[in-house]
């Protein structure tokens, strides 16, 4: 199968010495991703359900939720260099006290996550934060535009779900409309977050938790494969 990739380049603020750092942490990333296509569990070497952080960040919510479940697996994708060497220096500190094999690091960017997970492979795909990509020519770029659903729907297992937040209301509303007319059913919503029913059971991002101080809104959402 021919692998398409996604070139992205965004303004970041540049780690010091950070192709040596790492360089230092690299053995914590999956180093052939694509070719662990359907058989991911054999990378995990269990059974257990598998779940998608798309844009993990510094990692603080996808160790968080390996450290609490470790009945299940986790994989953590993200592409920018300087927070994806911030998540893996996350890790290796809590890997002195949790051994955490249920977490996996994949540094790429990928167009279509077809081309990574098989049919039926992922129990549920979380979207924290996502880049609203806030210019209405560039929607196609938003994690939520029906051509990605279109490839979760087919990686996810029936009853597999996807969980979204965001803060910013443009791509909440465009969201929920794109949602709404595709397969999934979406059975929880919420405007205000942290002021929910929902929050005793959140796992919040670094980026959440700046929010939170400021009193701002969290727009969450879950959705799930009939």
């Amino acid at each position: 199968m021919e692998v398409s990739h996604r070139v992205v380049i965004l303004r970041q603020k540049r780690v010091k010495n950070q192709e040596e750092k790492l360089a230092k942490v690299s053995y914590l990333l999956e180093g052939n991703p694509f070719e662990n296509m359907g058989r991911w569990n054999e990378a995990f070497s269990n059974r257990n359900d598998i779940y998608l952080e798309i844009g993990c960040g510094k990692g603080k919510f996808i160790i968080s939720h390996a450290k609490e479940e470790q009945d299940k697996n986790f994989i953590a994708i993200e592409g920018q260099q300087g927070v994806l060497l911030r998540a893996l220096e996350k890790l290796e500190e809590e890997r002195k006290e949790n051994d955490l094999k249920n977490l996996i690091f994949i540094d790429k960017y990928i167009e279509d996550i077809r081309d990574m997970f098989k049919e039926n492979e992922i129990a549920g795909i979380y979207l924290n934060f996502s880049d609203p990509w806030p210019k209405s020519r560039h929607a196609k770029r938003r994690l939520t535009h029906s051509r990605f659903l279109e490839g979760y729907e087919s990686i996810l297992k029936r009853g597999g779900f996807i969980e979204f937040k965001t803060d910013n209301p443009i791509l909440w509303d465009f969201s929920v409309d794109e949602l709404e007319g595709s397969p999934f059913k979406i059975i929880e919503k919420t405007e205000d977050l942290h002021k929910s029913v929902f929050s005793s059971r959140n796992f919040t991002t670094e980026y959440e938790d700046k929010y939170r101080l400021l009193y701002k809104k969290i727009y969450y959402l879950k959705a799930v494969k009939e």
